[in-house]
Order: C-alpha cells, then sequence, then structure tokens
C-alpha cells in the first residue's frame, strides 16, 4: 500500500475515532494486547501538551502563547513492560494527564494547526514501521486515511458521562454527573465544529455504537472487522 506521503506502508493501521468518553483509549488498548499491535494514545499526545500550557499559566485563547509554547515542548511515548508511558521533555507525566481540566485545556487548544502540526509527523512515523491502533479524533479522516479498518466509536451523551463518573468515583474522587455530561456535550461541539481536522467519521469508516455493549464485545466488533480487512487472524 502507499501511503498519503509516497511510502510503501507494509503495516496494518486500525484507527478508532469518535467523542469523548466512547471508550476509545480502553478498547484500543485491549485489543492491542489481543492481536500483539501497538497502541498509539494520540489524545494522550495532546493532553501532554494541554498539561504543559496549564502548567506554565498559558489560557486557551492565548494564542501566540501557545505557538511559542509548543518550541519547547517534546512529547514521546514509552513502552515499559508493555505499558505505554508518556513523557512531556522527559518526565513521566502519564497518571497527570488524566485530570479533567488537563482533557478540557487538550480540546481547546487541539484546534491550533500548528499543536496538531507538532505530533502528526510522529503520529505517521510510527504507524509506517508498526502494526498500530491508534484512537483520536481524526485519525481516520487526516492522520491515518488509508488505514485498513477504520472505525467510529460512539454512544449516547448520558452513557459516555455515566461511564465518566463511575471511574472518577472508582478513584475516590468528588464529581457531578450533571456537570460531566455538560462538560462532555460541550467538548463534542468544539471537536465537530472546530475549523482544523473536526470530529467526523471518515466516509469508509464502520459506525459502531458502544452504547449497549461491553469492552469484550466491542473489542471482538473490531477484531472480527480487522479480519474482514485483511488482519491475519
Amino acid at each position: 500500500m502507499i501511503d498519503e506521503r509516497g511510502w510503501k506502508q507494509m503495516s496494518f493501521n486500525i484507527a478508532i475515532d469518535g467523542p469523548a468518553g466512547a471508550g476509545k483509549s480502553t478498547i484500543a488498548k485491549k485489543l492491542a494486547k489481543k492481536i500483539s499491535f501497538v497502541y498509539v494514545d494520540t489524545g494522550a499526545m495532546y493532553r501532554a501538551m494541554g498539561y504543559y500550557f496549564l502548567q506554565h499559566g498559558i489560557r486557551a485563547e492565548e494564542e501566540k502563547k501557545i505557538r511559542e509554547a509548543c518550541e519547547n515542548i517534546s512529547v514521546t511515548l514509552a513502552y515499559e513492560g508493555g505499558v505505554q508511558k508518556v513523557l512531556l521533555n522527559g518526565e513521566d507525566i502519564s497518571d497527570q494527564i488524566r485530570q479533567e481540566e488537563v482533557g478540557n485545556m487538550a480540546s481547546a487548544t487541539s484546534g491550533y494547526g500548528f499543536v496538531r502540526a507538532k505530533l502528526l509527523s510522529l503520529q505517521q512515523d510510527m504507524a509506517a514501521q508498526y502494526d498500530v491502533i491508534m484512537d483520536g479524533r481524526d485519525i481516520g479522516t487526516c492522520v491515518l486515511p488509508n488505514a485498513q479498518l477504520k472505525i467510529f466509536l460512539t454512544a449516547s451523551v448520558q452513557v459516555r458521562a455515566k461511564r465518566r463518573y463511575d471511574e472518577l468515583v472508582e478513584k475516590g474522587e468528588c464529581c457531578d454527573l450533571a456537570e460531566i455530561e455538560k462538560d462532555i456535550s460541550e467538548r463534542d461541539y468544539r471537536d465537530m465544529h472546530r475549523e482544523i481536522a473536526p470530529l467526523k467519521a471518515a466516509e469508509d469508516a464502520v459506525m459502531l455504537d458502544s452504547s449497549e455493549l461491553n469492552i469484550d464485545e466491542v473489542v471482538e466488533a473490531i477484531y472480527e472487522y480487522a479480519k474482514k480487512a485483511g488482519l491475519e487472524a
């Protein structure tokens, strides 16, 4: 296969897109382990940048400061014992980037073209070298337009909010379900209406609603689609 840059692509790529809280990362990690693929969490990479902006007191609307800050940011993914680590300028921030405010900052700043360009090359290079499962908002439409399988994974706002609520409660955090639902709705709107690489399903993507499915059922469904797309079982 020849990719968008004219390179011969020997790897098998699975792109999973969808809104916040649809379970993309959980599903992608589990499927990657099942079929021995490399999991690339693009959302974590954007969260790392959002975390940097927050740590340096930069607001989402301060475009000039964000552009300048990008020059000082290095985001890499590393694997220790099969577990993905997110490194910001060499520091492991895997736990810190899961905070709600970091996710909101990542969503608010990911629409800047220079932020996306910062990470795009790294993501495409990984996909060219390895069999990968990559999840995000625009993987099938922009990052990996020639992926052998594209999945658009979604669920209702109410289901996604309840999943996030349960996750936070399990961690012992105090949270409000209505507020989480409001945040998810607002993030959906921002992601779908940004000028650059908006959230949408690729024309050849498989639509998969996980509202009534558990994790294992979604993983198995995508695995079956991958086999139909040419993955050797």
